[in-house]
This record gives C-alpha cells, structure tokens and sequence, in this order.
C-alpha cells in the first residue's frame, strides 16, 4: 500500500470506527429487543430531511441541513416510540411501513432533479473515501456525547430516551457513510456476537469485527477501484461468518461443560 492509498483509506477507517464506536452497542439492543429495522427507519427519515434541505436550496455542508435531518429523524423517533406503545405486536411491520414511505418522498423529491439519482446512490451507498477530516470533527464530538449517554444511562434509556439517542447517531453517520453501510454496522457486529453472554465483551469483539471488515473491505475497493461502501458491507458480513464459525465450537464447549456440571 503506497502514501497516496493510505491517505485515502485512513480518514475513511476513522469515518467507520466512529460510526462503529455507537453503533455497535446500540445493535447489541436493537437485536435483544427485536427492532431490527429501526435503524434503516430513522436512517431513511434522516436522508429524507437531507433531501428535502437540498430541495429547499440550502447549502449541502449548512448547519440548517443538519437541523433539517435530526428534526426528521426526532419526529420519526417520537412517531416509533408512540407506535411501540400503543401497538406494539407490529412495531416491527410499522417500522417497515415507515422506511418505505420515507424512501418513496425522498425519490418523489427528487423527481424533477437533474441529479436526483446521484444524489440518491449517494445517500444510499455513501461516499467514504471522500470523507475529509473536517467532517469527522462534528461527528467525533456526537459520537462521545452518545456514547456517554449511552454507558452512563442505558439502564434508564427506555421509551423514547432509547429513540431519542438512536435518532442523533443515525443521523450523524448516515451523511457520513451512507444508509446501507449504517445498517451494516449495526446488525452485522451484533449478529456476529450474538452468542457472547458478557455484555462487555460481547461490545468488544464487536468492535473488532467491525473495525477489521472496515480496514479489509477499504483496502479491497482502493485496490481493486470498487465502491467502497458495498465492498465494506459486504467484508464485514465475511469477517462476522468467519468470527461466528470461530466462536462457535468453543460456545458449544462450553455449554457442554455447563450441562456436565448440572448434571451431577
């Protein structure tokens, strides 16, 4: 790997710790409490309010952007949170429901655009290797901010605190990388480690999964001139099947031996 491919790939390693950083214990509770898709719901919501800032002419890097897309993103958390509780047994279904919607108005937004499908591909699939350090300061400075909530409070982080908290990490890291690299990062670390009881070390080996199939699949899309959003996604699905295919025997192993115990 020569200097000029290593600046390129190293702002971009740091744009996926950072969305990493936060997603990575927020899947491990999407997963536990079943919401798989919320994150692709508030992601969409979030671009939504993106696309509606650019259709309104606001400047791309302006601060009124990001109020366009947090406000969104805190409407569609609310909306969720009402909807879990009144209607629980098909939170999942009406988190669907509101993807589609929201990916719908963005495309009819962007109907009378010239560049409307560009705009669209780069919502969706990101444009990481163009992340510049100047970026990644806003981002670094929610990612604490969330993280400390989310440490500090999560035994207390229910009902719409929970929605809340998702909503500013999905919007900081959608604009960043992209909705599917986004989702990615949430489901397939915690998918990876589902097996793993310690909560800490569960997030640990997350974060391992997730940082390792970043660094691969950016490597592999520089080298090979790929997009570099799918090729991570998809790097970071194998680094998880090969971690799972690991762990695997040795959980067995250890059930095995849990079950010797009790039994005598």
């Amino acid at each position: 790997m020569n200097a000029f491919e290593l600046s390129i790939i190293l702002p971009a390693l740091l744009a996926s710790v950072l969305v990493l950083s936060t997603h990575v214990p927020l899947g491990t509770e999407v997963l536990r409490r079943g919401i798989i898709f919320i994150d692709l719901a508030i992601a969409q919501v979030a671009g939504f309010g993106v696309i509606a800032a650019d259709t309104m002419g606001w400047e791309a890097e302006g601060w009124m952007v990001q109020v366009a897309a947090v406000s969104s993103a805190l409407v569609a958390a609310w909306v969720l949170h009402w909807t879990d509780k009144n209607w629980p047994d098909i939170q999942e279904a009406l988190i669907g429901a509101s993807f589609v919607l929201a990916a719908t108005a963005g495309i009819i937004l962007l109907a009378g655009n010239p560049h409307g499908g560009e705009h669209l591909k780069e919502l969706l699939v990101g444009q990481i290797l163009w992340v510049n350090y100047e970026q990644l300061l806003p981002v670094s400075i929610i990612s604490i901010l969330v993280l400390g909530a989310w440490f500090w409070m999560r035994d207390h982080l229910q009902g719409f605190g929970f929605y809340a908290l998702f909503a500013f990490a999905v919007t900081a890291s959608v604009q960043l990388v992209g909705i599917y690299l986004v989702f990615a990062c949430l489901i397939i670390p915690a998918l990876a480690t589902r097996h793993i009881s310690r909560r800490g070390f569960r997030i640990f080996c997350g974060y391992a999964v997730g940082i390792v199939g970043s660094f691969a699949g950016l490597v592999l899309s520089v080298s090979a001139d790929l997009p570099a959003g799918a090729v991570i996604v998809w790097s970071l699905a194998i680094c998880a099947v090969i971690f799972a295919r690991a762990l695997w025997p040795l959980i067995q192993h250890k059930d095995t031996l849990r079950d010797e115990r009790v039994a005598d």
